[in-house]
């Protein structure tokens, strides 16, 4: 307990700048070579540093590859809706040099849409999409664009 309040008056007085007890001689306690600072002799904090490096060069390339995945599918996506390319997705797949394709699980997925569009745009499929649509709704949808039509050309044209 007096070692304990005796540490604590004495930083205090210290901090004070009153000088409180004997001047401590500061000597530096680290060594300057890091090898010894971590525990480890030079040999040994040369192949950690290595190993340090390799897996950093490892994580870096996987992260990359990953990047490049992630672009690869906005890629398809934006030739699948008709969306303007990004060079920033190119220069990302060109950088990561390999032959990078979407994921399995994406590739899963994508060949089920190609699947469902398939059918969509069979001849049954459109069947059923005439079944289901009203005729009412369709009659006008073909007015209001042949009208949009109409004034399109009569803007355009001054003899009509």
């Amino acid at each position: 307990m007096a070692f304990l309040m005796k540490s604590m008056l004495s930083n205090q007085v210290k901090n004070l700048g009153l000088g409180g007890g004997g001047e401590e001689s500061k000597e530096e306690s680290t060594p300057s070579d890091p090898a010894a600072a971590a525990g480890m002799t030079r040999e040994e904090y040369e192949e950690y540093q290595k190993q340090m490096v390799e897996e950093k060069m490892e994580r870096d390339a996987a992260f990359a590859h990953k990047k490049a995945e992630r672009a690869c599918l906005r890629v398809h996506l934006r030739e699948k809706y008709r969306l303007p390319k990004s060079e920033l997705d190119e220069n990302q797949i060109q950088m990561a040099g390999d032959d990078v394709g979407l994921p399995e699980d994406l590739q899963k997925m994508v060949a089920e849409d190609q699947v469902e569009e398939e059918d969509k745009d069979s001849i049954l499929g459109q069947l059923q999409n005439i079944q289901n649509m009203d005729m009412d709704t369709i009659k006008e949808k073909a007015q209001a664009t042949f009208t949009e039509m109409k004034q399109a050309a009569e803007q355009k044209c001054s003899v009509m």
